[in-house]
């Protein structure tokens, strides 16, 4: 008789069904449209649901070399994510030091600071709350908070699984046009490395589709003139694209925009202008920026999804963070509900507790 290490009943392996079920859903709506947040609900359950099920199968199995060596590969998953966590404001406050050291320091770039500091204090207030607060007002300011940063933290992680699940975007090279979003110039007239990285991307992809087609796509330089620049951004772009090989046919300044949406609205108007069909169009940035610029393309009308350009991974955190308030911000009504049940919900329970 095969020596097994549970009986499982034949029936539980009808709950593969589960993962499958929710992997459809997932395979069907990132196909009818990449951009939307609610791909990452359907991604979890289809990812968790898959872990447990192939959980309940190494099981079933009855081998104990896999079952050992799986459970080895679960505990050390374990042990790097709750060291991870624990050493999570230590981590932040490394990040912010190197980029203290290598960026400018401006708010936005102070983020990881920020956080790091947070998290370090978090404990001391919460024990102070306890010590100097009556008790049912101090698990009021214990519970609320926690239940928003909790809040905040599912949906920050829910917004990380499509950005990662959106670097895997890579449209055919058949392209008609590609729009590079600008980024900012330097001493007035520059293109700065991160925007450098973005119009290297663009050339790169531009070349590729020439090798395989012939034919290279249009390709807009979109950014208007900042108040600290001599010539607007669009212009600068175009040319360090034609300094860099790209016919000056092939390339478009669009000079106008100051944010991300207008890039996506004005370069949508001169693409209406210059086509009669539904051309195909792609835009470029960098790479944790690709995921909420294709959320604003989709708001300003425009069928386009990105492909990301390189960032230095000292850079990432802040900028992660930075794009995730962005667009937390920008569904603030439907949040704000959903912060104010939970104010609610909190004074419920704590009633319930001591009343």
């Amino acid at each position: 008789m095969q020596d097994e290490l549970f009986n499982i009943p034949p029936v539980v392996y009808w709950g593969w069904l589960v993962p499958l079920f929710f992997g459809a859903i997932f395979v069907t709506c990132y196909a009818i449209e990449k951009r939307r947040l609610s791909n990452g609900l359907w991604f979890s359950l289809f990812f968790y649901s898959t872990m447990v099920m192939l959980a309940v199968s190494i099981m079933g199995y009855g081998n104990k070399l896999l079952f050992g060596f799986s459970l080895i590969a679960f505990i050390g998953v374990i042990l790097l994510i709750g060291l991870a966590f624990a050493l999570q404001a230590f981590l932040l406050l490394w990040n912010a030091w190197i980029v203290w050291r290598r960026e400018s320091h401006t708010l936005a770039n102070m983020l990881t600071l920020f956080l790091g500091i947070a998290i370090l204090l978090a404990p001391f207030i919460m024990r102070l709350t306890s010590l100097y607060l009556p008790l049912p007002i101090a698990t009021f300011v214990n519970l609320f908070p926690g239940m928003i940063i909790f809040y905040v933290l599912f949906w920050f992680y829910n917004y990380l699984t499509m950005l990662v699940i959106y670097q895997f975007n890579h449209p055919r090279y058949r392209q008609d046009y590609l729009i590079v979003l600008g980024a900012g110039l330097l001493n007035g007239d520059e293109v700065s490395p991160l925007l450098g990285q973005r119009i290297d991307r663009a050339l790169k992809f531009y070349r590729k589709q020439v090798r395989k087609i012939g034919q290279g796509p249009v390709i807009i330089f979109s950014g208007g003139q900042g108040a600290d620049e001599t010539v607007p951004e669009g212009v600068a772009m175009r040319q360090y694209a034609i300094d860099h090989g790209l016919p000056p046919e092939q390339a478009i300044a669009e000079d106008q925009s100051k944010t991300t949406y207008e890039n996506m609205v004005f370069s949508k108007k001169i693409i209406d202008d210059r086509s009669t069909v539904q051309p195909r169009v792609t835009f470029v940035t960098n790479g944790y920026h690709t995921f909420r610029a294709g959320m604003i393309a989709r708001k300003a009308g425009i069928k386009a999804n990105g492909i990301g350009a390189h960032t230095a991974k000292f850079f990432l955190p802040n900028a992660i963070i930075r794009e995730y308030i962005a667009i937390f911000a920008g569904n603030k009504r439907w949040h704000a509900i959903a912060i104010g049940l939970m104010f609610v919900l909190s004074l419920v329970l704590v009633w319930a507790e001591y009343r």
